[in-house]
């Protein structure tokens, strides 16, 4: 099928907002919220000479564009998402969900039956294939390959049925789902062939041939066969009627497989399985450890250069058994089977997790395997992990692994945050080190590409481990420049910056401090300071590097590097070019835009980037590395914004109450008159200036929508907030009132006008800071906590963990525990000053937060209502710490500003808020 160009079809279909006839703009409505489309995950192909991109809007269906990076043609995929290229661009291939209105209007029984599918569009000739019932699916490296795995055919359950009335007497076990095969064509891209199987249950692709592993399921038993996609080639591997082929592994260059096969009549949670290592198509068994067998969680993976085979193993393989059933009258006595029933979950002071961690860390724990590496030339077998470190760090470099372990530290996770101890293990001597220990989580070291250093940061210096001589120093001690995070205001030890590419032979690392990239030697040579961001206030970072997930990112000598620079000032981003070895940076581009790099061609020079400002819809542009001022403009979404009035962003400074300046985003609205006080919404977090040139993310969703507010005649302000460790809550308090301040001061602000609205963090210090000031006339909270007292000790349901180290070393900020600093615990808690405060207050809050205990809403609402205050709560059933469901964020939007329309701007009250609204029982959409 051939498609119709990209414009054309746009027109055609409707699917971007035309530009409008009328020649005045018209206002901007919520359902001009929900038609607005946003690009989504921007993919580009290895040569940089095809770009795809999903295109979505916030409410309704996705479809894929896909455009020559030289504007020579395009395509749109109708009604597809998740586009991905093949490495010479020849083919995309996306997802085909099931329409929104298909989900909003069938039933569930309906609904159930309908599967997604996938379109794969040739880019050379236009055309789209279309696949139904479609599970998953994936190009190989090369691109010579797609494979797409179907979704298992519908059952006839009349036949199942029947089959299981004559299997009763069987003994045999029911096979896995993860045993049982499923349909799967693969694609030879370059012959046109399409090979199709009946049932595949396990594949594997190799990353740098053309080669593919699949596990077939036959009626003589379970097939490995091995695929060359470039020339059709099918070669037997191995085939066996009594066993069952587990996982699968190729090397780099598909030269080598191996996989684990166990015995098809054990239950699969107690099948041990062994290891198959093939070899110039010669299978060899890989000898068995009785004390570290293999199970059905296995999993297998060569390193780069094929030098090793890793695959996880256990201490045991051990089925979780059901419990035993009551089918007598003696049973109904039987004090142990009853007992065996319960429902008891048993806390104990000494646990290493509370308990809901442990509940949530379970079904990992059921799946933990613990790696070791077998030498695919000398057979060597090397056992890594174990259950005291458990954990290794990939990639590998050279003959250097990467471990660590948090073990020693979970009990203190409650309170102190996240710790881990690591190691390094040598596979040549056979040998695991303790190297470094008690490091922040956050901090994780960064191995050379050869395994000979390891730089990590502690204690505010980058230090270098040297692995041969066993060797701490630091490389930034003598430089008299803070590598620490200079904003860092939490109480806990301030982070670095991160860290950069090493140089291909571990002569030195790029390390990041607040503004600069260092390039700090290994050898004891000084180091080189790249980058002059200090000067001028200009916080440079690479970008545009190739990503390497499966290999240590390197660098060349002389290298040229493209870096990005985000001015602290006047909050906009510039490009340059920077050259390894060499200090000094040269201007590419500097526009007044934030500036992104969003993709970059993995075997050509070719970039993805985006330019935006408030009044900017960051559409995608293409360029060549070192010259991004050239870029060619492939996308044109801004005119999305044509029909309405559009407002801009400036930079306010002001002096907050502490005497430190803040800088603060102003949206004024889009009919402002000069001189003329407006009604001002305050939209904060922590740190907001920095956008200043960030497009507004038009999507109906907890914040409010700048340009919805601006064109209903707001003024927006996002101000920055500089918090004092021990006082989150005056800290929030001084930044919003002097700000406010300056508002009205510069004539902006109507006094009698200025609402509030955060959620989280942003919820707590909204509810926290009407409690001390009258100053805002109408707050919005969203999520807060409003008893720190009892939020020390709550639960954050959504990992199981305590929420005591957030406010002991973390984002809450009182740096000490309940017991030694209750005064502050009481003095930063809005609940306790309820009857201070002056502000109608709307809380919000999902009453299955996975964040913050929902209840902390209902006391700061019960304090307010027994205080006889102004409240409002609104709880939206079975949704998390953000809204999930779209009638919900719909509703919490239109509501949030009818609420400021009338305390701000003296509109009617609706009736939910003059007379509250009655319970009432609401059935389900079916």
């Amino acid at each position: 099928m051939k498609l119709i160009p990209i414009l054309a079809s746009f027109m055609m279909a409707g699917m971007t907002i035309s530009v409008q006839a009328e020649t005045e703009p018209r206002q901007l409505q919520l359902t001009d919220i929900m038609k607005f489309e946003s690009l989504v995950k921007p993919q580009l192909a290895a040569n940089g000479q095809v770009m795809a991109v999903e295109v979505r809007p916030d409410r309704g269906d996705s479809h894929v564009l896909v455009k020559r990076t030289d504007n020579s043609k395009s395509y749109q995929m109708a009604n597809a998402a998740k586009p991905i290229i093949s490495q010479d661009g020849r083919f995309v291939a996306a997802e085909l969900p099931i329409t929104l209105l298909d989900k909003a209007s069938k039933d569930k029984k309906a609904l159930k039956k309908l599967k997604a599918g996938m379109q794969l569009l040739d880019t050379h000739t236009g055309e789209i294939q279309t696949f139904e019932r479609v599970e998953s699916f994936a190009f190989n490296q090369q691109g010579t390959a797609l494979v797409i795995w179907f979704e298992p055919p519908e059952k006839d359950k009349k036949a199942d049925k029947d089959n299981n009335q004559d299997d009763d007497a069987s003994d045999a076990v029911t096979p896995d789902k993860s045993d049982v095969g499923r349909p799967m064509t693969v694609m030879l891209l370059k012959s046109q062939q399409a090979l199709a199987f009946e049932a595949v249950n396990r594949y594997a692709l190799a990353k740098a041939s053309s080669q593919l592993l699949l596990s077939v399921v036959t009626d003589e038993g379970d097939l490995l066969l091995l695929i060359d996609a470039a020339s059709g080639k099918q070669t037997p591997v191995h085939q066996s009627d009594d066993q069952v082929i587990g996982a699968l592994a190729l090397s780099g260059d598909g030269q080598q497989q191996a996989f684990i096969v166990g015995d098809r009549t054990t239950h699969i949670d107690e099948r041990v399985y062994q290891l198959r290592l093939v070899q110039a198509g010669n299978v060899s068994k890989v000898a068995d450890n009785r004390h570290w067998p293999l199970n059905r969680y296995s999993q297998l993976r060569f390193d780069e250069q094929g030098r090793q085979l890793f695959f996880g193993r256990v201490p045991e393989v051990s089925r979780v058994l059901a419990l035993e059933k009551i089918t007598t009258t003696e049973d109904l006595y039987d004090i142990d089977k009853i007992s065996a029933q319960r429902n008891l979950n048993l806390w104990h002071g000494d646990d290493a997790r509370i308990k809901p961690n442990e509940i949530k860390q379970y079904e990992a724990k059921v799946k933990q395997t613990y790696w070791a590496a077998l030498d695919t030339k000398h057979g060597r077998i090397q056992q890594l992990a174990d259950p005291d470190v458990m954990d290794v760090h990939w990639p590998v470099a050279g003959d250097q692994v990467l471990m660590s372990t948090d073990k020693p530290y979970l009990k203190m996770i409650t309170w102190a945050g996240f710790y881990r101890d690591y190691y390094v293990y040598d596979l040549k001597r056979g040998e695991r080190r303790l190297v470094l220990t008690q490091q922040a989580s956050s901090q994780r070291p960064s191995m050379s590409a050869n395994g000979r250093y390891m730089v990590y940061f502690q204690q505010g210096q980058v230090k270098l481990y040297e692995v041969a001589a066993d060797r701490h120093v630091s490389l930034t001690a003598e430089l008299g420049v803070p590598f620490a995070n200079e904003d860092h205001d939490y109480p806990s030890s301030a982070p670095g910056y991160g860290f950069g590419p090493w140089l291909a032979d571990d002569s030195g690392v790029l390390v990041y401090d607040k503004y600069d990239i260092w390039q700090l030697s290994t050898q004891g040579k000084a180091p080189i300071k790249l980058t002059s961001g200090r000067e001028s206030a200009q916080q440079f970072r690479l970008t545009g590097l190739i990503d390497t997930k499966d290999k240590i990112s390197t660098i060349e000598a002389n290298q040229a590097l493209l870096v990005t620079a985000y001015s602290e000032r006047t909050k906009a981003d510039s490009l340059h070019r920077v050259n390894v070895g060499q200090s000094g940076t040269q201007l590419l581009m500097n526009d007044a835009a934030k500036v992104s790099v969003v993709a970059r061609a993995e075997l050509d020079d070719t970039l993805l980037l985006t330019k935006e400002r408030y009044d900017l819809f960051p559409d995608l542009y293409a360029a060549k590395l070192f010259a991004p001022a050239d870029a060619r403009q492939l996308t044109d979404l801004d005119k999305q914004r044509q029909p309405f009035k559009w407002s801009q962003a400036e930079l306010v400074q002001w002096t907050g109450g502490d005497g430190r300046q803040l800088d603060g985003v102003l949206i004024k609205p889009t009919n402002y008159q000069a001189g003329k006080p407006v009604p001002v919404l305050v939209y904060f977090y922590r740190f907001m200036s920095d956008r200043l040139h960030a497009f507004p993310q038009m999507k109906v969703n907890h914040r409010p929508n700048f340009a919805w507010y601006s064109d209903n005649g707001y003024a927006v302000f996002l101000p920055d907030i500089r918090f004092e460790v021990g006082y989150p809550g005056p800290s929030s308090v001084q930044a919003l009132t002097s700000g406010v301040q300056k508002l009205i001061d510069m004539g902006i602000a109507d006094a009698n006008a200025v609402g509030i609205q955060g959620h989280s963090w942003g919820g707590y210090q909204t509810a926290f800071v009407v409690t001390q000031t009258p100053i805002f006339k109408a707050a919005v909270s969203g999520a807060p906590v409003s008893n720190m007292t009892s939020a020390y000790s709550g639960i954050r349901h959504g990992t199981g963990l305590a929420r005591q180290f957030q406010y002991e070393t973390g984002q809450s900020r009182i740096g000490e525990s309940l017991f030694d600093a209750q005064q502050k615990y009481i003095e930063n808690s809005p609940v306790f000053y309820a009857d201070r405060i002056k502000t109608p207050m709307m809380i919000m809050f999902g009453d299955k937060d996975d964040a913050v205990p929902w209840e902390q809403g209902i006391e700061m609402y019960l304090a307010m209502r027994r205080a006889g205050k102004d409240v409002v709560l609104l709880q939206y059933e079975d949704e998390p710490h953000h809204l999930k469901k779209y009638p919900n964020k719909l509703d919490y939007s239109v509501r949030m500003m009818q609420y400021f329309d009338h305390y701000l701007k003296g509109a009617k009250a609706p009736m939910w808020l003059e007379q509250g609204e009655a319970y009432l029982e609401r059935p389900d959409a079916d």
